[in-house]
């Protein structure tokens, strides 16, 4: 039998989160005699290079398609485009809106998103102004997290929800907004961003302006976030595991390709990463262990099986 190929698409070349799992498809398949190819805009979250990368990827005819969308809905004729020439489609990360795939791996975006804001409003006490840094507009995540963020204020009625900054997932944008949010002098007391590229740009931003560092939270406990954390220049982020999501998406992929059952979904646990903690992700992308399958599953099936019993 040759050897499976199986085309990866991310969003882009700056998110960190995106470079892990690009790194996670990579170490999954050198393990389970598969290769992995892998399509990325070079302008970051670009729809209309996606697209175009679709097409190369088809004319390539891989045996399977591992998929991030740059934009939910501009990319759905993609998708079907896959369905259409009888390549399975593995989503991870996001929810593909349009289109069949085989399985899905990811995680509840707007409970983690609840989760790290009412970490982060019980620590300045139910009261205070915070400032969000919110990802890109076409993002199954963004939008999800931005529903959590509300739910998360909604259930605080003294904290005021000073402004939304368009951070795009990427810390460039992030220090771009919030440079220009902190020259107008606008008070807040902490920064609840959507990712952590975010959260480290507002560090980034707040420092270059010899600004006193506030309470600052994010999403994915990247590396970079860890050692903020650890220096004390971040608060907490929630484990947005793209790494693991990716690893069992490519998973999925290889163990359908040999004939096997893989579940339709498969969500992480949401997890808050702080000082207190934070020793278990304290490691490169590249020393963080791969997530074990069969323990996976076999939780799956536990929740599944509870939630049957109840």
């Amino acid at each position: 039998m040759s050897t499976p190929t199986i085309a990866v698409f991310t969003k882009n070349h700056l998110n960190p989160a995106y470079a892990a799992a690009r790194m996670g498809t990579d170490r999954v398949a050198a393990r389970m005699g598969a290769r992995t190819v892998h399509y990325v805009p070079d302008i970051p979250d670009h729809a209309g290079q996606q697209q175009a990368l679709v097409e190369q990827a088809l004319a390539a005819r891989p045996d399977a398609v591992l998929f991030v969308a740059t934009d939910a809905e501009a990319m759905i004729p993609s998708i079907e485009k896959i369905n259409a020439a009888g390549i399975p489609v593995f989503a991870f990360v996001n929810r593909l809106q349009g289109g069949e795939w085989v399985s899905f791996a990811g995680s509840d975006d707007r409970a983690l998103a609840v989760r790290v804001a009412s970490y982060l409003f019980t620590h300045i006490q139910q009261r205070g102004r915070v400032l969000v840094l919110a990802g890109t507009h076409g993002s199954i995540s963004g939008r999800d997290r931005l529903k959590g963020f509300a739910e998360a204020f909604a259930a605080a009625p003294e904290i005021t929800r000073v402004a939304d900054l368009p951070g795009e997932f990427l810390q460039g944008a992030a220090v771009r907004e919030m440079s220009g949010f902190l020259a107008k002098g606008v008070p807040f007391d902490a920064v609840l961003a959507a990712n952590d590229a975010m959260a480290l740009g507002v560090i980034e931003a707040m420092t270059a302006a010899k600004m006193p560092l506030c309470p600052i939270v994010g999403v994915n406990a990247v590396p970079a976030a860890i050692d903020a954390i650890k220096a004390g220049t971040m608060l907490a982020t929630a484990s947005f595991d793209a790494m693991k999501m990716a690893c069992l998406a490519a998973e999925a992929a290889l163990r359908h390709l040999r004939g096997e059952r893989v579940p339709h979904e498969i969500l992480l646990p949401v997890e808050i990463v702080d000082r207190a903690n934070c020793a278990a992700w304290d490691k490169p992308f590249e020393a963080r262990s791969l997530p074990a399958w069969d323990e996976v599953t076999r939780s799956l099936h536990a929740q599944s099986e509870c939630r049957l019993t109840r």
